[in-house]
């Protein structure tokens, strides 16, 4: 254990806990809306990143509802992406069963989704297409896991199926981690068949971590294919543009 690791636990411990003081605070306070939910978030995962010692750096305009879709590297893009934009996540089933952060998700309002269940994905697309109506954007992950970076994978075209029934603005947003000292991206990306606690403890020893956020144009679409196809192009491209600036 280095001293890094060792004061980033420790602050990682003591956000968590202020986390929790707050949900309480906040819950007592007044009804507890899909907006405050997401404040509420915005405000924890802030405080975790702080702990981590990540920082974040966005470009664009967040947006203020719709379908918001992005590459996905890690458990850690949910922490920064609400850190950026009050938001709601659709997440996979397994992370609604972790210790703090299953509670975590179901207090801000997360989507579940059992990616293995056609039925789970209908009733997750039914879920968005009632709260695309509420003005918080809904963050997908149209490739279905994390990947390592090197590529953005294809995006499912399912659940774009509700912005473009509802003519609602979507939204590209792309992702990357940048650390000091020509670290490769994928060393700090969780994919595969990696545990989730030693990434975590090779997080909290990794200096000069930060994530970058880019936000695109939303547009809107009468087509969940055309959706995901053009979506898919513009992350792949900002990706490019964000590789070719740092190159």
């Amino acid at each position: 254990m280095t001293w890094l690791q060792c004061r980033r636990a420790v602050a990682l411990a003591w956000a968590l806990t202020l986390n929790l003081v707050k949900l309480a605070v906040m819950r007592a306070s007044g009804p507890w809306t899909a907006e405050r939910r997401a404040l509420w978030l915005q405000w924890s995962c802030r405080r975790v990143l702080s702990s981590l010692g990540i920082h974040f750096f966005v470009q664009g305009e967040a947006p203020r509802r719709g379908l918001l879709v992005s590459n996905h590297l890690s458990y850690l893009d949910i922490l920064i992406y609400s850190a950026a934009v009050p938001c709601v996540f659709v997440s996979k089933a397994e992370v609604g069963k972790w210790p703090y952060f299953g509670f975590a998700a179901r207090q801000s309002g997360t989507i579940f989704i059992d990616r293995s269940s056609r039925a789970s994905a209908q009733k997750v697309a039914q879920e968005i297409g009632t709260r695309l109506a509420v003005r918080v954007p809904i963050l997908v992950f149209p490739e279905g896991t994390s990947s390592d970076g090197s590529a953005v994978m294809r995006f499912h075209s399912s659940l774009f199926q509700p912005a473009a029934a509802n003519e609602a603005p979507v939204t590209a947003a792309a992702v990357r981690y940048v650390v000091e000292g020509g670290v490769p991206e994928r060393e700090l990306c969780w994919y595969g068949d990696e545990e989730f606690l030693p990434h975590l403890w090779r997080t909290l020893n990794t200096p000069g971590f930060t994530a970058e956020v880019r936000f695109g144009a939303s547009r809107v679409f009468v087509d969940r294919r055309t959706a995901s196809a053009e979506t898919h192009a513009e992350v792949v491209e900002m990706r490019a543009e964000e590789a070719s600036l740092r190159g």
